[in-house]
């Protein structure tokens, strides 16, 4: 009863304008479409006051209904968990670790970064989903991904329904002749006639709902599969970049050390109930956190800190070696690339070939960051900033000098 007051108590009104966003519409159209429409073909094909079996499928149906529901608006509505205002760590001394936000007017705890669509800092923060119109983190990161996994399955099964009514349905009216093979799609007498006609109409939305219940379970699953990666590792999607990036300045420098991420706890197990627990309310405070033997407690803010000062670390200018036309999912930049494309809210950017643009972060399969304009333009065109696909662009000559340098030079940088 605690955790379902937790849904329904928002922190303000303001909450619910959340809904009036193209990504929660979108995400609760679907799920409506798809649970309207089993729910009608489950009727057609299993009648549940039959059988068992139909009873049961009927049952299971609403549960997958109500299941996924729960978890979005838990995700949406209890949030990620923000850094209260004006923050500070305990300890004074503390504060030279940390990063200072001036637009919270508090210093960013560890793991937590600001976002500029909530316009906080948020805690544990792995990204801002359009889908829920909110950031994912600390607080909602298991209810984020339960979605995740709860969707697939419950489009798994409204797809079979969808497949098995439109079988049964049609089965009786085929006519098979030497040459041609004729479907009646008018609504034929039977013994029982059927409680919902399955004419033309019904047959169309079936298959519309089917193909929106193979598409989401693509879609959703790839993105589910993602995030238990990062849980398995105890680590949010900006963290993987910082730790690249990491692992980039001290090979480009050629320093004696290893970067240790510090909240791997050392095992999966340990990871993933850093997450998920049998309460539902995520270990810690989402300000301080347990890390590894051997680690500090900032060391990858610390981390955070070098790459700021280190300009070459914290944006790598690449060359265009092919046109980008900026949509959000490019069929001919590759399967992984269509697949993989970030899911955000910020713009995708166009580019030409020959032009010049400064990474700043990334997956995969694709980088972030702003396009290089002609000294000319800059003062009169504002930043051009987005997501591109990493195989569309190379690495700078000058950002790969190291490889040529001697190596007293290297070590000396």
């Amino acid at each position: 009863m605690g955790t379902f007051c937790s849904v329904i108590k928002f922190e303000n009104l303001q909450e619910v304008k959340r809904l009036c966003h193209w990504g929660p519409i979108i995400a609760l159209g679907v799920i409506a479409i798809c649970s309207t429409m089993a729910m009608i073909d489950s009727v057609l094909w299993y009648w549940p006051l039959h059988t068992t079996g139909g009873s049961m499928n009927f049952i299971m149906l609403i549960n997958w209904t109500v299941m996924i529901l729960y978890n979005y608006f838990n995700a949406m509505f209890v949030g990620p968990g923000f850094v209260p205002l004006g923050w500070k760590p305990e300890n004074s001394q503390d504060s030279m670790y940390l990063q200072y936000c001036k637009v919270c007017q508090a210093y960013k705890a560890p793991r937590s970064h600001h976002c500029r669509k909530c316009n906080r800092c948020v805690m544990k923060m792995d990204h801002h989903c359009p889908w829920i119109n909110n950031c994912c983190g600390y607080q909602n990161h298991a209810s984020f991904t339960l979605f995740l996994l709860l969707a697939p399955l419950g489009c798994i099964h409204a797809a079979f329904i969808f497949v098995m009514t439109m079988y049964t349905q049609l089965y009786n009216r085929l006519s098979f002749g030497w040459n041609t093979v004729k479907i009646d799609m008018s609504a034929a007498r039977r013994d029982p006639p059927p409680i919902i006609p399955f004419g033309l109409a019904a047959f169309a939305a079936t298959l519309f709902a089917l193909g929106l219940a193979l598409g989401t379970t693509i879609a959703v699953g790839m993105l589910f599969f993602i995030q238990m990666k990062i849980i398995l590792r105890n680590k949010t999607s900006i963290e993987s970049w910082i730790e690249e990036k990491a692992k980039d300045r001290i090979q480009y420098y050629q320093l004696d050390e290893v970067f240790v991420f510090p909240y791997d706890m050392g095992s999966r197990w340990k990871n993933f109930k850093q997450v998920f627990t049998w309460s539902g309310v995520p270990k810690g405070d989402g300000l301080d956190w347990p890390i590894r033997e051997g680690c500090h407690q900032y060391s990858l803010t610390i981390e955070q800190l070098k790459q700021k000062a280190d300009k070459r670390v914290r944006s790598v200018q690449y060359k265009v070696i092919e046109d980008y036309s900026g949509t959000c999912c490019p069929l001919n930049r590759g399967i992984k690339t269509f697949f993989t494309s970030p899911c955000t809210e910020e713009p995708r950017i166009r580019l030409q070939k020959g032009e010049f643009i400064l990474a700043t972060r990334g997956l995969r399969y694709w980088l972030y960051g702003d396009k290089i304009l002609d000294d000319s333009i800059k003062e009169d065109v504002s930043r051009i900033r987005g997501w591109f696909p990493r195989n569309c662009v190379e690495k700078c000559p000058c950002d790969a000098e190291t490889d040529q340098a001697p190596e007293g030079e290297k070590k000396n940088r």
